[in-house]
């Protein structure tokens, strides 16, 4: 297999998606990547960082549900972000 150049960046990075599947209801799916972030960040930064990994993941995965899917939770999580910052 393989090794990509984002398996790297997931690897060093101790805020993984870990624990989130793309057959996991999206209710889930959306708590575990809000749980993968630490509580001490205020809540505008922690759905932006995780629009951000989710929408990396929709970039670069060739299974189509699960880009729909982490694509859906992405904007799901921005939308979250862009309210909280009005």
């Amino acid at each position: 297999m393989v090794k990509k150049w984002f398996q790297k960046a997931m690897e060093k990075s101790p805020f993984t998606l870990s624990g989130w599947k793309k057959t996991q209801k999206s209710s889930v799916r959306r708590k575990i990547a809000l749980s993968s972030r630490p509580k001490s960040w205020p809540m505008k930064k922690r759905c932006l960082s995780i629009s951000r990994a989710l929408q990396s993941l929709a970039n670069v995965t060739k299974d189509k549900v699960t880009k729909v899917r982490a694509k859906q939770d992405s904007d799901y999580f921005l939308k979250k972000y862009k309210k909280l910052k009005e």
